[in-house]
């Protein structure tokens, strides 16, 4: 038994992943950059299925028969 006896504050902080934390932080370095990634990620994602989504034919296109012209 020790007669150390610590307050609830007193404990060192302590990120998900276990890496001890400064004041202030809530995520140690490598967590937030995962965090930053995700969503970055997320937005890439929602981008490119929007872009895909509303996609619509060119507006001239070289295919279409030119007015007037017989063949």
């Amino acid at each position: 038994m020790t007669n150390t006896i610590t307050a609830p504050g007193e404990e060192p902080a302590t990120c998900a992943c276990g890496a001890a934390l400064a004041e202030g932080q809530k995520l140690c370095r490598k967590c937030a950059a995962r965090e930053r990634w995700a969503k970055r990620q997320a937005a890439r994602l929602r981008l490119k299925r929007r872009r895909n989504l509303s996609r619509r034919p060119p507006r001239d296109p070289h295919r279409t028969p030119i007015v007037g012209a017989t063949s």
